[in-house]
């Protein structure tokens, strides 16, 4: 079965559609991809809406991807199926006008996140105009797709009754790199424990849970390496000031970030207390387990 993976995703910032093609190839799916990174992060989105003012970059930068993206389709042929990737809010409606219904090629849209509820959980849209936007921007999305992916039961009911039917769950899982840095487990009790954390410091992560557990955690014999920058950075760091053995990094190149982390004893998910955090199981979860840590979330 022919499946184009299609989109402005980027693996190195978000590894759960690289999941996915990992998971297909491996039962026998012959996988080609047909990607132009966006080159934004969530944050970067998530900004543009504080700052509307942004959005015709946004606009430019997307029409130049979709140029590329139309072109590379079309000397693919036609799939069996199209898989558009992570925060592909806007692709699918791309993917939807290069195979029409009509062609009978099914559109699968990995909606692991709503827009709406990441403006929520950041503390951005707060509701009114722009939090009406965004469910909009989910609907048109959810309607133009033929099968919607979640990653988890929970996230199944917050989607629009009209449109769950054609919802399926996949779970995060990890991408082979995390399963191949895991190492033998060690009998050597000796040393201090090991821990890292990495991530973006979303209020979804909670990472002031961890700066205050770490405070607490001065002078005892725990190695901590926290990495990553974000929105609850600084409030992570005040928490934790008295603990000056934390390692602190900006962050680590994608490739190098399951080696490192399959060097620690325990690998931290989630503290996040609103309710999306209750919804989800974080890719740190997966990958952390698949490097051979311990997890705690």
């Amino acid at each position: 079965m022919r499946t184009i993976i299609f989109g402005t995703y980027d693996t190195a910032m978000h590894p759960r559609i690289a999941t996915i093609a990992e998971g297909l190839a491996a039962r026998g799916f012959d996988v080609t991809e047909c990607n132009i990174p966006l080159g934004l992060s969530t944050a970067d989105r998530v900004d543009m809406l504080a700052k509307p003012w942004k959005v015709g970059g946004l606009v430019a930068r997307l029409a130049s991807r979709w140029l590329g993206l139309a072109s590379r389709a079309r000397t693919l042929g036609k799939p069996d199926a199209v898989v558009v990737g992570y925060l592909g809010h806007f692709d699918v409606h791309l993917a939807r006008l290069l195979y029409p219904r009509r062609r009978g090629v099914p559109i699968v849209l990995d909606h692991l996140i709503s827009a709406a509820n990441t403006a929520k959980d950041r503390r951005i849209a707060g509701g009114g105009v722009k939090q009406r936007l965004l469910e909009l921007i989910d609907a048109a999305a959810l309607r133009a797709a033929d099968i919607v992916v979640v990653d988890t039961e929970e996230h199944v009911e917050i989607v629009p009754a009209k449109y769950r039917s054609k919802v399926v769950v996949v779970h995060v899982g990890a991408p082979l790199p995390w399963h191949a840095a895991a190492g033998e487990p060690s009998a050597d009790s000796a040393g201090p424990l090991k821990v890292v954390f990495y991530g973006l410091y979303t209020p979804l992560q909670g990472t002031p849970v961890i700066g205050e557990a770490l405070g607490r955690l001065a002078g005892a014999p725990v190695e901590v390496t926290m990495i990553g920058r974000g929105q609850d950075e600084a409030e992570t760091k005040r928490a934790a000031a008295a603990n000056q053995a934390v390692r602190w990094l900006d962050w680590v190149p994608a490739t190098e970030l399951p080696a490192l982390v399959a060097e620690h004893d325990v690998c931290l998910g989630i503290f996040g207390t609103g309710d999306k955090a209750l919804r989800v199981v974080p890719n740190k979860v997966f990958q952390g387990a698949a490097a051979g840590c311990a997890v705690i979330t």
